[in-house]
């Protein structure tokens, strides 16, 4: 049986993974975060390991090396690895968005920004995946990437996954509705946090704080991209189904009446979510600016299974369409 390259290295990962998980005594995320740092740096850093472990560990990265591989092989079978650590160690905030969603988030970002060269941020970074996924697709293209994350563990991870697949990647490990202290970006992609943000204190900062009670975190990474963006730039945004339906909504329209135009939303298939209540949308806005000019219409679309390929390539000549109409 032929063995794909992803799962060639997959099998480094996870087997090199474990057997530090085992030695070191700790999860296996953070023994996948140390088997990645050795293979990155050619070396085993490990200092307390026992002789046998430290010979299994050089056979292994011997055996395949990163050289032999794409950046999107490295990907894969990185997120393949974390994937399972997380089912494993499952918390609600470390949900990895899923692999087709990603490619069409850096499909968009190809057709909405021509330019060939510009700054790209993510304000909730995780372990890097959507972020390496756009950019793996951004051929010829010069992007400055920049991504925050609050979760120490997560941005270890990404910081592996962008040496691995050699991308120079500027990652701040911080509360990113705190002060951003970077120049203004061109785009921001994001698979946006949903639910109730604690700081009350920091939220009072923004204009859709809540009257009463917590924050929307959603909300108010929207608000924050907004700050970080150059005028006339880009948003690509994983947002729930229902954001224009909760109690906040009005705020929400109000603030981007004064400060957006809404370019899309392009609604993902229903199967692709454990319960409708978790589903979610691709919002594309566009931050106001001298020569921005809204749509004749707005982007809808609600996309088929992203496996079904006649229907998708549908949707994508519908979307060219619409940009070649509308981007003139």
């Amino acid at each position: 049986m032929n063995i794909s390259p992803v799962e060639d290295l997959f099998t480094v990962f996870n087997e090199t993974a474990v057997l530090l998980q085992e030695e070191l005594g700790c999860t296996y995320l953070e023994a996948l975060a140390e088997t990645g740092e050795n293979i990155f740096q050619q070396s085993i850093l490990q200092k307390e390991l026992s002789e046998l472990t430290v010979r299994r560990l050089k056979k292994s990265y011997e055996a395949n090396q990163l050289t032999h591989h794409t950046k999107e092989q490295i990907r894969k079978a990185f997120q393949l690895a974390i994937l399972k650590g997380m089912k494993e160690h499952t918390q609600p905030n470390h949900q990895m968005t899923p692999d087709s969603v990603g490619m069409l988030i850096g499909y968009l970002v190809n057709k909405f920004v021509p330019a060939d060269h510009y700054r790209l941020l993510d304000p909730a970074v995780g372990t890097g995946n959507l972020l390496t996924t756009v950019l793996n697709q951004q051929e010829n293209k010069r992007v400055e990437a920049i991504g925050s994350e609050v979760d120490d563990l997560l941005i270890k991870l990404a910081y592996i996954n962008a040496n691995l697949q050699e991308h120079p990647i500027q990652f701040y490990n911080q509360d990113s509705l705190e002060p951003l202290f970077i120049e203004p970006v061109d785009v921001v992609v994001s698979d946006l946090p949903v639910g109730y943000y604690p700081n009350d204190l920091r939220a009072a900062d923004y204009e859709m704080k809540a009257d009463e009670g917590h924050s929307y975190a959603h909300h108010l990474f929207i608000e924050q991209s907004m700050r970080h963006v150059r005028d006339g730039g880009y948003l690509f945004l994983m947002v729930p189904n229902g954001l224009f339906e909760s109690t906040e909504a009005p705020k929400l329209n109000e603030y981007l009446k004064n400060h957006a135009v809404i370019q899309g939303l392009l609604q993902l298939p229903l199967t692709m979510f454990k319960n409708s209540s978790t589903a979610k949308s691709i919002f594309i806005i566009q931050k106001k600016g001298k020569n921005v000019v809204p749509p004749k219409q707005v982007l809808l679309a609600e996309l088929p299974s992203l496996s079904k390929a006649v229907e998708l390539e549908k949707i994508l000549m519908k979307i060219d369409n619409w940009i070649s109409e509308n981007k003139k």
